[in-house]
């Protein structure tokens, strides 16, 4: 019998869960806003940063741990928060926090997940919970005490969706959640929308009518006053918002374009994220970032340039379509093997060591220093 070998790179997972999902499907984990300028852009400006390894260093005894949050993560990462993982398997989230909780790192349980804060936070992952900015004040403040109440660890509130970014991709395909997966943190009236037949994409029509597009510094402030829990501001790119966001008692910012599926010409985020660092200075705020993440030396880039850990959405996904959560957990132990593995041939021995190395951008162009 011939034995299928396991993937060796993400790239591979993604081959292995295309063929197995519908095409509106694929477009709808795949696909950016607009032109998907943005989204192309992530993926180059992490290929344009080169790491500048140092040597004749003794690297035999190597640790990926580190801190996320007040919490111990078992590798700079972090699962991003990404609605519906039941289009790409039934068991959806709870397989993929399984395997978060496996790996020893966090998993971002999304406002928009389908199934229930408490049947993920029950997996025994830690769980950080996702929020949008509701319309609706109470169902806001209900699912803020619904993750309290089932363990989350953090909360993150994602602050670049006033609405939906125009996805052409979904609008072509009139793209509409399948009467099987729901919103399951919302209720039925509000998940309603994402059902129905309607040109374009009926996701979209559900999101404008329940996200509020009136989110501002007043609400993160009171927001901060209603929980204990740790909070992350989602979708932070220009650095005198995250030196706002410091000022405002955020724990830590993701330095994010969603993922190029919101703004399409908005910046990479690991362009800014030496100047985020900077802007948050000592304040205890810790960065994050995601889009485009492929590998463990994606990773390494990222802490070289001022990050604390880095955030993989799309790749879970790929993973759980093609082998559930044995799938998720490959994503997951290739990341955390790669950057090991990058980790001591860059010379450093923990992830701490790693935001002393410096980066060029462009070979003979820009060199960043440590931050």
């Amino acid at each position: 019998m011939t034995t299928v070998p396991e993937p060796l790179t993400l790239a591979e997972v993604e081959a292995a869960a295309v063929g197995l999902l519908s095409a509106d499907v694929r477009d709808f984990i795949a696909g950016g806003s607009g032109a998907e300028t943005s989204l192309a852009a992530n993926r180059t400006a992490l290929d344009e940063v080169f790491l500048v390894p140092r040597v004749l260093r003794d690297v035999s005894d190597r640790t990926t741990a580190t801190e996320l949050l007040g919490t111990r993560a078992a590798a700079p990462l972090a699962v991003a928060p990404v609605a519906y993982h039941r289009l790409a398997h039934p068991e959806g989230e709870l397989a993929a926090a399984r395997a978060a909780a496996e790996a020893g790192v966090p998993f971002t349980a999304a406002t928009l997940s389908s199934y229930p804060i408490e049947e993920i936070t029950a997996t025994g992952a830690t769980t950080w919970f996702q929020l949008y900015w509701l319309r609706d004040r109470g169902q806001r403040l209900d699912l803020v005490r619904r993750a309290e109440a089932a363990g989350c660890t953090a909360l993150v509130l994602t602050v670049d969706v006033p609405w939906m970014g125009r996805r052409l991709r979904d609008i072509r395909n009139g793209f509409t959640l399948p009467p099987e997966v729901t919103a399951a943190n919302l209720t039925e009236a509000a998940d309603s929308a994402a059902h129905r037949g309607a040109p374009g994409s009926a996701v979209a029509v559900h999101t404008a009518l329940s996200f509020a597009p009136t989110l501002t510094w007043a609400d993160v402030e009171e927001l901060r006053g209603l929980t204990r829990l740790p909070l992350v501001l989602k979708g932070v790119l220009d650095p005198e918002d995250a030196a706002l966001a410091a000022r405002c008692g955020a724990d830590a910012v993701v330095v994010s374009n969603h993922g190029g599926r919101q703004l399409d010409g908005a910046v990479p985020a690991v362009h800014l994220l030496g100047e985020v660092r900077a802007a948050v200075g000592g304040s205890g705020c810790q960065v994050f970032v995601d889009g485009g993440i492929r590998s463990g030396v994606d990773v390494l880039r990222c802490l070289a340039l001022g990050a604390d850990a880095a955030l993989v959405g799309r790749p879970v996904l790929w993973g759980l379509a093609a082998a559930a959560e044995a799938g998720v957990a490959r994503v997951l132990d290739l990341l955390t093997a790669e950057f090991d593995d990058a980790l001591g041939l860059a010379g450093c021995t923990s992830p701490a060591e790693a935001r002393s190395l410096r980066t060029v951008t462009r070979p003979g162009h820009t060199l960043h220093p440590a931050c």
